[in-house]
């Protein structure tokens, strides 16, 4: 019986399980934060996690990669593959609140006197990049009025020595921001780097405003994640995680910011953004810098699957025969979405199915309805499913000028239009025109036992060897 693997509890113990399975490379020392770090990490995408130990010489090492494909996902829940999304939907349906302690290694050193651009080694991924980016650090913000926490992921820019400028997105950070800074006050934030992978998943949860991501993580790890007070701030911080940046966004402040290599494979374009002024950075004895490189598939995997469970949650309860969803990577994890179905109840649902999914986010501009004969993790069968199941006269839909993702940049300003392509089988059709061609035996059959091990000594058979038929090695000379 195969041993069941458990949650992944901390960044640590994650990377010495890549380490004994051969996912971890390590780099010579010193390589360069200017874009070298990134080349290789990228050279090893979803191959290997990458650690590099004295990036220009700083003592802190970073690494990247950590999460870099499904099955990786997967087995740090301590799940399969086919489990991810149920796993995912059932902790966020029963979070386990954090649990506060007084102590925690995150807090083993104190900087109160700040310079970042010393104290941390942060990388520069792409060539237009405007400079050094922490790209792995959850942006942890606590409202106002509830006191209740949000973590999301943000791209933080360094500004100066004590500086971030920071991209934050209308959503849950974002209104937190509105109400302090209408009464004039700056907003308490904690941007904290290297974590496990289940508190990363977890921080891209789609869930209702005041509703705290980290108890996600508590519930895939199946405890309470232990929590700690900032220094500076009222923020509670995963105790165990490797560097903590505490500040404040600053009311009424904007600073210029981008561009930056994002999520679409382009660069998000340069503006005015909020700002970010740092009070203390604490971190471990011995801390690890995680950066995740832009447009790489851990980037695109730690956005997908959250988002996955959410969609397929929210279907679910409208749809009762929708069975799974996926977003490919060729769509970035974000822009188009698969569906894919049980029996048809009535015609004309898969029309319903799509505006339902266009409403799950507003992220999405193509999806897909494909029945359940078609595997929808394989981009081959669902252009298949395309190319022998949809008319377009008849199962095409388009939503013109609709909100969409900013990032995307064949959008205006976030307006986009949206594509729905029904290819299931026409309700009423000829039940053996759309049978599938099968092999009896094909999936069954061990390939190696009716194999020949001596493959050119039987095609020298069949082509004449001996014969002085047909064969190159006999002729004269």
């Amino acid at each position: 019986m195969k041993p069941e693997i458990r949650p992944v509890a901390s960044l640590r113990e994650w990377l010495q399980r890549l380490a004994d399975t051969d996912r971890l490379g390590v780099a010579r020392r010193g390589m360069p934060l200017r874009y070298s770090v990134a080349a290789l990490a990228k050279r090893l995408d979803g191959r290997k996690a990458v650690l590099f130990p004295e990036p220009d010489g700083h003592a802190i090492p970073v690494v990247s990669g950590l999460v870099a494909s499904r099955a990786w996902i997967a087995e740090a829940m301590g799940t399969t593959e086919a489990g991810v999304l149920q796993r995912f939907q059932d902790a966020a349906a029963n979070p386990l609140p954090w649990r506060e302690i007084e102590t925690a290694p995150v807090q083993e050193t104190v900087h109160r006197d700040v310079d970042l651009t010393r104290l941390l080694p942060v990388p520069t991924h792409n060539e237009h990049d405007s400079g050094p980016y922490i790209t792995a650090g959850l942006l942890i913000t606590r409202n106002p009025r509830t006191g209740v926490q949000n973590v999301s992921i943000n791209r933080c820019q360094i500004n100066g020595a004590s500086r971030l400028g920071v991209l934050i997105l209308p959503r849950h950070a974002h209104a937190f921001y509105q109400e302090a800074e209408a009464a004039g006050d700056a907003l308490e934030v904690a941007v904290v780097i290297g974590v496990d992978p289940l508190t990363l998943l977890s921080s891209q949860a789609i869930v209702p405003i005041d509703y705290d991501e980290l108890g996600i993580s508590g519930a895939l790890r199946g405890e309470p994640l232990q929590a700690v007070r900032c220094v500076t701030n009222e923020i509670r911080v995963p105790a165990e995680a490797e560097i903590v940046i505490e500040g404040r966004l600053l009311p009424d402040v904007r600073e210029p910011e981008g561009p930056f290599g994002e999520f679409p494979q382009y660069y998000g374009p340069r503006g005015d953004r909020h700002v970010i002024e740092v009070d203390a950075v604490t971190h471990r004895d011995k801390p690890i810098f995680h950066t995740i490189v832009g447009g790489a598939l851990e980037h695109l995997w730690l956005g997908g699957i959250p988002r996955e469970a959410t969609l397929l949650g929210h279907l679910t309860r409208t749809f009762p025969n929708v069975v799974d969803v996926h977003l490919p990577v060729g769509g970035v994890c974000r822009y188009h979405l698969v569906v894919q179905v049980d029996q048809w109840s009535q015609e004309g649902q898969a029309k319903n199915i799509i505006m339902g999914a266009f409403a799950g986010h507003y992220d999405i501009k193509q999806v897909v309805v494909v029945d359940r004969d078609v595997n929808i993790h394989d981009p081959d069968e669902v252009q298949w499913a395309i190319a022998t199941r949809f008319q377009a006269s008849r199962d095409l839909v388009v939503v013109p000028e609709a909100q969409g993702s900013k990032l995307d940049p064949s959008a205006r300003s976030g307006v986009s239009s949206k594509v729905g392509i029904d290819a299931t089988v026409p309700a009423g059709a000829d039940a053996f025109q759309f049978t599938r061609i099968r092999v009896p035996g094909e999936d069954s059959m061990d390939v190696e036992a009716h194999l020949d091990g001596d493959a050119l000594n039987r095609l020298r058979e069949i082509l004449g060897r001996g014969t002085g038929r047909g064969h190159p090695d006999d002729q004269g000379g």
